[in-house]
């Protein structure tokens, strides 16, 4: 028992690290390339990929609220009240697709991590309830995301844009990710 908690320990914390080292190097990779890859939503990216391989939920809201602090402290980008906007969204992503995924997937085996109840299943219809849920949850955080920075900027608290990454853009990961969920979540949680 304790060997396996060691291990699952030394994988969140591997996972961690690398969610970490990719958030820090987006934007030197984004300069070296001249490709913008904050255009690919790293942090999201970031926070349900350590998710999907880790299957650890509480985890996954940590690196939700830490990716954003961590990018501020070493970048001073984004800048703090945008900071705290998404590790909002980040968070709501990871409680909505937990809530979703058990509405729209069966009741069979629990991975590690996740509340009682909720799983993937073995079969395409549950494989596709995951994509569903995975893709419900970014878009209603997305929607608590830009419903919060409408507020902010309202109240002056930030100088941009609304929108400033193009909507089939933010369309395209989502579908991305949730593609990936679909694939991936139900052979990893055997």
């Amino acid at each position: 028992m304790a060997v396996s908690l060691t291990k699952k320990a030394v994988g969140i914390g591997l996972t961690d690290a690398v969610a970490l080292m990719f958030i820090f190097a987006v934007p030197a990779l984004s300069h070296l390339f001249a490709v913008p890859f904050y255009l690919i939503d790293p942090m999201r990216v970031a926070v349900l990929g350590a998710l999907l391989l880790s299957r650890n939920w509480k985890n996954a809201l940590v690196l939700a609220v830490a990716l954003p602090l961590f990018s501020f402290a070493v970048s001073g980008h984004p800048v703090f009240p945008k900071c705290l906007l998404i590790a909002a969204e980040l968070s709501a992503n990871v409680l909505l697709f937990i809530w979703l995924s058990r509405a729209f997937g069966p009741r069979t085996s629990t991975p590690v991590g996740v509340p009682s109840g909720y799983s993937a299943g073995d079969s395409a219809a549950s494989r596709a309830g995951v994509g569903v849920a995975a893709f419900l949850s970014i878009l209603l955080s997305k929607v608590l995301y830009y419903g919060l920075k409408a507020l902010v900027l309202s109240a002056g608290l930030m100088q941009m844009e609304l929108i400033s990454t193009a909507l089939w853009v933010q369309l395209a990961v989502a579908l991305l990710l949730s593609l990936g969920f679909a694939i991936w979540w139900k052979k990893a949680s055997r």
